[in-house]
C-alpha cells in the first residue's frame, strides 16, 4: 500500500489528528509528512542478509527515498544473495567495519537475536539511526540495554513489530477502544504451524549458525520469534502490561537434538483481572494463527479482521418464516448464541472490519505479505531522513520482548513470575512508577 493512500485506506476516526493521537507513531503516514522528505533519500546499510534481511531489502527496493549504500554478513552465501540485488552496494563482512562509514545515516539490523543488543547499541553509539528486527534481544537486561542507548543517542529506534502498522490491525484496535465489543473480559493468542523450522545446512559445523533460532545461546524460541507479536497486541488492547506471568512449555515432538520448547502454553494476568493465554504449537498446524479478544458485547479476531456480536440482530419476520418453513425447524429452534443464527439456518461468519481484509496464514518464517512490514520500513526510512523519533513505538517492542523472556523464564522455572521492577519503563501502567 503507497503510504499516501495508508490512512485513507484505514479509514479511521474521522481524520488524520485523530489517528495519530491513537497512534502517534503513524505521523510519518500522514501528507504533511511526506512534503518533509520530498526529493530526500535515507542512506541505508542492511546488517544480517539472511531471508528476513533479504524480505526487507526488497521491500526498500520498491521505494523512492532510500538507497543501499552498503550490506554486510558474516556468512558468505547469504551476503552474495544480497550483492545480487544491490550490486552497487558496498559489501562487508564486519558490521564494524559498515558502521565507521561516514555516508550512512541509518542502519537495517536483520541479525540473530542474540546479536541484535550488542549491534544495535554500537550503531546508536555511532550515530546512526537503526531499525532492528524482533524482538529486542534475548535477555531484559539487554532490552533495557538498547532501550536505554536509544534514550540516550537523540537518534532514531524502530522495532520490528509490524503489526502496529497494518491497517486491519489499527482499526481493529480503534473499534475495540471505541467499546464496540464492549468490556474486556479475556484474550486467547495462539500460533499454530506444523513445521520442524529447521534448514538444511552444507556441513555439521554450521548447525549453530544456519539454525541459531533452535538453541538457547541465540534464540528464545517459539517465545520471542512467535509470541512478541501477540503480546504487544494483548497490550495494546488494554493499554497495561500484565503483572504475572505462569506457564509450560516442553519438547513435545521435534526431539532432533533442539533446545528450545516446541510447545508453550502460558497465562498471563493483568491488574484489571483479564487474562491473555498464550499458546504456540509446531507440530499441528489446524488452528493457525489469531488473536482473539473477547467482551461482553462481542468478539474481535484481529488476524482475519473480523467481530462477531454475542446477540445477532433477527431477520425481517417474512425471511424469519420461510427459512423455518423451508429448514422445518418449528418444532426445534435452538438459540445458540452467535455461532448460529435461527433466522437464516446458518452459521453466524461475523462481520468484516474493514472493505479490504489480507490476512496470513502464519506458516512462513520469513515474512507475509500485506502484513505492515513495507509501511514499517518505510516509516523508517522517513525517519532516518527527518531525524523524527516515532512515540511509544519502542517502548510497545519493549515491552512485548520482556513479556516474551518472562515468559520463558515462568515455564523454565515452574513458577509464577511477577514483573521486575527494574524492566519497567515509563510507559503505560508503569509511566508513573
Amino acid at each position: 500500500m503507497e503510504r499516501r493512500n495508508f490512512i485513507k485506506e484505514i479509514g479511521l476516526m474521522g481524520g488524520s489528528s485523530l489517528l495519530i493521537s491513537a497512534f502517534p507513531w503513524l505521523y510519518s503516514c500522514t501528507s504533511e509528512a511526506q512534503k518533509e522528505v520530498k526529493g530526500e533519500k535515507a542512506r541505508l546499510g542492511i546488517i544480517g542478509t539472511g531471508s528476513r534481511g533479504l524480505y526487507h531489502i526488497n521491500h526498500l527496493l520498491t521505494l523512492q527515498n532510500v538507497e543501499i549504500i552498503a550490506i554486510c554478513d558474516n556468512y558468505a552465501p547469504h551476503l552474495q544473495n544480497a550483492v545480487a540485488l544491490c550490486p552497487k552496494a558496498k559489501s562487508f563482512s564486519n558490521y564494524h567495519d559498515l558502521l565507521e562509514l561516514s555516508d550512512i545515516d541509518g542502519v537495517l539490523i536483520a541479525t540473530p537475536l542474540y546479536e541484535h543488543a550488542h549491534i544495535t547499541i554500537d550503531a546508536l553509539k555511532a550515530g546512526k539511526h537503526v531499525f532492528c528486527e524482533k524482538s529486542m534481544s534475548n535477555t531484559p537486561d539487554d532490552c533495557l540495554a538498547m532501550y536505554n542507548a536509544y534514550m540516550d543517542s537523540g537518534k532514531v529506534l524502530y522495532i520490528g513489530q509490524q503489526r502496529l502498522f497494518d491497517p486491519k490491525y489499527l482499526k481493529a484496535i480503534e473499534m475495540i477502544h471505541s467499546g464496540i465489543i464492549g468490556d474486556i473480559t479475556g484474550m486467547r493468542c495462539y500460533w499454530f504451524r506444523n513445521n520442524d523450522w529447521r534448514r538444511s545446512v552444507d556441513h555439521p559445523s554450521l548447525e549453530r549458525k544456519i539454525n541459531w533460532r533452535l538453541y538457547k545461546e541465540y534464540s528464545g524460541g517459539l517465545m520471542t520469534e512467535l509470541a512478541t507479536h501477540q503480546l504487544q497486541v494483548g497490550n495494546w488492547v488494554l493499554k497495561m502490561i500484565p503483572e504475572t506471568v505462569m506457564g509450560f512449555g516442553d519438547i513435545v515432538f521435534w526431539k532432533d537434538g533442539r533446545e528450545v520448547y516446541d510447545n508453550v502454553s502460558l497465562i498471563y494476568h493483568y491488574g484489571n483481572g483479564v487474562n491473555m493465554t498464550y499458546e504456540s504449537i509446531i507440530s499441528n498446524k489446524f488452528n493457525g494463527l489469531e488473536e482473539q479478544i473477547l467482551g461482553h458485547k462481542g468478539t474481535m479476531e484481529l488476524e482475519k479482521g473480523k467481530y462477531y456480536f454475542e446477540d445477532v440482530k433477527p431477520a425481517p419476520g417474512i425471511l424469519q418464516l420461510i427459512n423455518q418453513i423451508e429448514h422445518n425447524i418449528f418444532d426445534n429452534v435452538a438459540f445458540a448464541g452467535p455461532s448460529w443464527v435461527p433466522e437464516t439456518a446458518l452459521a453466524y461468519q461475523g462481520e468484516f472490519i474493514m472493505d479490504k481484509v489480507s490476512k496470513t496464514d502464519g506458516a512462513s518464517s520469513v515474512g507475509a505479505m500485506n502484513d505492515g512490514s513495507l509501511e514499517l520500513v518505510e516509516a523508517f526510512c522517513h525517519a532516518v531522513i527527518t531525524g523524527k523519533k516515532a512515540e511509544n513505538l519502542v517502548e510497545e517492542a519493549y515491552y512485548s520482548s520482556v513479556l516474551a523472556l518472562l515468559g520463558i523464564q515462568a515455564m523454565e522455572e515452574q513458577c509464577i513470575v511477577k514483573f521486575p521492577d527494574q524492566y519497567k519503563i515509563p510507559y503505560l501502567n508503569f509511566a508513573t512508577s
